[in-house]
């Protein structure tokens, strides 16, 4: 078995970590914990694998149209590390009820689309005690923002969640530096570096600028 300490100089073989929305963040996030040895992770997603999902979405591919997105993340995640636990789950978010299976997990991931999720989610991991990654996209441009309830400054006032919901655009670069950049922020709580937690990391014209929440 790899020294994960020794090849990357930490060990979250004992972390856990939930992952909702198996989309182009979720499967850009799930898969950077799963490289980094994150010891037990849970999806959730209720969609199936469309075509337009391939441009951006790399654990599908085209013969998995149709089939439920959750199932064959999950599969391709166990077939790089074999010895993590991942939990799939095939539900659409509707209230805090629905995400009794993430209660106990060290970090929660958002990687989902819509506001109402985002809200359910947030008030979940409020009520839970449990630190909270948003990652959101537009074409070229992006955010990611740790939230850690009683601490920092929550989705609301970073202002997350204050627009309506909106078609975007999904540019498989730009969704490949907010995921990255989602579980860099978790990688780095789960360790105990907390120094990015209510800082707003905004992509945008290439580069990456950090915004406190006050």
């Amino acid at each position: 078995m790899i020294d994960r300490q020794e090849l990357q100089g930490f060990d979250i073989g004992k972390k856990s970590a939930a992952v909702v929305g198996c989309g182009g963040l979720g499967c850009n996030v799930a898969t950077h914990l799963t490289c980094a040895g994150i010891g037990r992770l849970i999806l959730c997603d209720h969609d199936t694998v469309s075509e337009t999902n391939l441009n951006r979405q790399f654990l599908y591919k085209a013969s998995d149209v149709g089939k439920e997105k959750v199932y064959i993340a999950a599969e391709n995640l166990r077939a790089i590390s074999p010895q993590a636990e991942v939990i799939a789950v095939s539900k659409r978010i509707k209230n805090s009820d629905d995400l009794h299976f993430a209660a106990g997990v060290d970090i929660v991931f958002l990687a989902v689309d819509n506001n109402e999720a985002r809200k359910t989610v947030q008030d979940f991991c409020r009520g839970e005690d449990i630190p909270l990654v948003n990652g959101g996209v537009n074409g070229f441009f992006g955010t990611a923002y740790l939230w850690i309830p009683n601490q920092t400054r929550d989705l609301t006032s970073a202002g997350l969640l204050s627009s309506e919901n909106k078609k975007t655009l999904s540019v498989s670069s730009t969704v490949g530096v907010i995921g990255a950049l989602e579980a860099h922020l978790g990688i780095k709580y789960l360790i105990g570096d907390t120094q990015a937690a209510g800082y707003l990391h905004i992509f945008d014209g290439g580069e990456i600028r950090k915004l406190k929440i006050q």
